[in-house]
C-alpha cells in the first residue's frame, strides 16, 4: 500500500546514511520529541508552513498535565503534534522528525501491561520461563500498534517534506530485560541471570521478540517511515560475548528480515541504524545496519581508524554538555565535529550529529538550539 505524501525538500540525513556527499552533517537528537519542550509554547511565526491542528501550541509538559503517556502514543493526533513541536520550534536547524512512541508498545503487543508512574513499570514482569506462556502467541502489528502507524501516515503529511520522518523499536534485548526486570534497572540481575540460568529460552524469546520488530518496522516504513532505528539501550550491561551471543543475532535478524521483507512487497529500502548504547561498535557494525550510532565514551577516530567500522556513524555529544553554558556548547560541538571530519579525512561524511544518549528533561531549549547551531557552523564542508 503507498500513499500520495508530499515530496521531500530535505533529504541531508538520508544522503549522509547512505554515504554520499553532504554539505555539513545533519541534526537531530534522540528524545527530541517529549519532555525538555515546556507547558509554554515557541512562538508560532517560528514556522507558519505548519498548519494548526488540535492541540497546535501546546508543548509536551503541558499535554502531559492532562493526558497518560501511553494515551498519547496511542493517539494519533497527539502523537503527530509533539513530533512535529521540535520541528517547528527549529525550523531550519533540525533534519530529521523521529515520530513520538515508546520501546515498550512491543510488549504491550505481546499482551504485558506497562504503565508510566512516571517510569515504565510492569506490574506482572516475566519470573520464569514458563511465564512466556502468557504472551500472545501472534502479535497482529496493525491491530496492536495500528495507532502508530497512522501517526506516521499523519505526521508525513503534517511535516509536508520539510524533513524525512524516522521510526524505531527496541532492540530485543532491551525489550526483555524490561519484561523480565519489570522496569528499568542498574544491575539487569534477573534478565541477565535468565541468559546464563536459562540460554534456550532466552534465545527463543529473544527470536520472539525480533519476529514482531521485524513487523512492526516494516509496518512503520509502509505507513511513510524513512529511515528506522533500532535502540539497544542496554547493550553496554553485556561483555562482547554476551552481546554477541544473545544481542547481535537478533539484531541481524532485524536488518534482514526487513531488508527481505522489504524487497517482497517491492517497497524500497530505507537506511538502518543500530544505537547499541555501551557495545563494541565494531561488533554493532557487524549487525547489518548502514549507520552506527556511538554514545560519548566512542572517539569516531578510533572507530574508524582501529576498530575498521565503514558505516556511517551517529552520535556523539554527552547530553550533560547542553547544561553547560554557550561557551560549553560550542566549545564541545567544535571538538566533536573536528574529531568526526579528522575520521574522514578531513571532510565531513558519513556522519549525522546527535547526541551520544537522549536528550534530558532540564535542557533549556533555547540551548539546543546553540547546540543546532553550532553543528550547522562547524560540521559544515566549507
Amino acid at each position: 500500500m503507498s500513499y500520495d505524501f508530499p515530496p521531500l525538500k530535505n533529504d541531508l540525513l538520508l544522503r549522509a546514511a547512505r554515504g554520499e556527499p553532504i554539505d555539513r552533517a545533519p541534526v537531530w537528537v534522540m528524545r527530541q520529541a517529549g519532555r525538555y519542550l515546556p507547558g509554554k509554547p515557541a512562538s508560532p511565526s517560528v514556522n507558519p508552513l505548519y498548519p494548526v491542528i488540535v492541540v497546535r501550541g501546546t508543548e509536551f509538559r503541558k499535554l502531559r498535565e492532562d493526558h497518560e503517556f501511553f494515551e498519547i502514543c496511542r493517539t494519533p493526533e497527539l502523537a503527530t503534534e509533539i513530533t512535529l513541536q521540535p520541528i517547528r520550534r527549529y525550523a531550519g536547524l533540525i533534519d530529521a522528525a523521529i515520530i513520538f512512541s515508546d520501546i515498550l508498545v512491543i510488549p504491550q503487543a505481546l499482551g504485558m501491561e506497562v504503565l508510566m508512574k512516571p517510569g515504565p513499570t510492569f506490574p506482572s514482569p516475566l519470573e520464569t520461563p514458563a511465564d512466556v506462556a502468557k504472551l500472545s502467541e501472534n502479535v497482529d502489528v496493525d491491530e496492536e500498534l495500528g495507532y502508530v502507524f497512522e501517526a506516521l501516515k499523519m505526521t508525513r503529511q503534517k511535516l509536508e517534506g520539510q524533513v524525512p520522518l524516522i521510526g524505531f523499536c527496541g532492540a530485543p534485548w532491551t525489550l526483555m530485560a524490561y519484561m523480565i526486570e519489570g522496569g528499568a534497572s542498574k544491575t539487569l540481575q534477573k534478565s541477565k541471570t535468565w541468559l546464563f540460568k536459562y540460554p534456550e529460552e532466552s534465545r527463543a524469546l529473544l527470536k520472539r521478540i525480533a519476529d514482531v520488530c521485524v513487523d512492526f518496522l516494516v509496518g512503520q516504513v509502509k505507513a511513510g517511515a524513512q529511515l528506522l532505528q533500532v535502540f539497544d539501550s542496554n547493550a553496554g550491561d553485556l561483555s562482547p560475548h554476551d552481546f554477541e551471543t544473545f544481542s547481535a543475532p537478533t539484531l541481524r535478524q532485524i536488518s534482514a528480515g526487513v531488508r527481505d521483507r522489504l524487497s517482497e512487497l517491492g517497497i524500497p529500502h530505507v537506511p538502518l541504524t543500530i544505537f547499541a548504547k555501551g557495545a563494541s561498535p565494531a561488533i554493532a557494525a557487524r549487525c547489518g545496519y548502514d549507520t552506527v550510532g556511538l554514545d560519548w565514551t566512542e572517539d569516531p577516530r578510533d572507530v574508524v581508524e582501529t576498530l575498521h567500522v565503514d558505516a556511517c556513524l551517529q552520535g556523539n555529544l554527552d547530553p550533560v554538555v547542553l547544561y553547560g553554558g554557550r561557551d560549553a556548547i560550542e566549545r564541545e560541538v567544535k571538538r566533536m565535529c573536528e574529531a568526526f571530519r579528522s575520521a574522514r579525512g578531513g571532510v565531513t561524511r558519513g556522519w549525522i550529529a546527535n547526541l551520544g544518549h537522549g536528550i534530558t528533561p532540564g535542557v533549556d531549549p533555547d540551548d539546543l538550539r546553540w547546540f543546532f547551531e553550532c553543528v550547522h557552523k562547524y560540521s559544515a564542508n566549507i
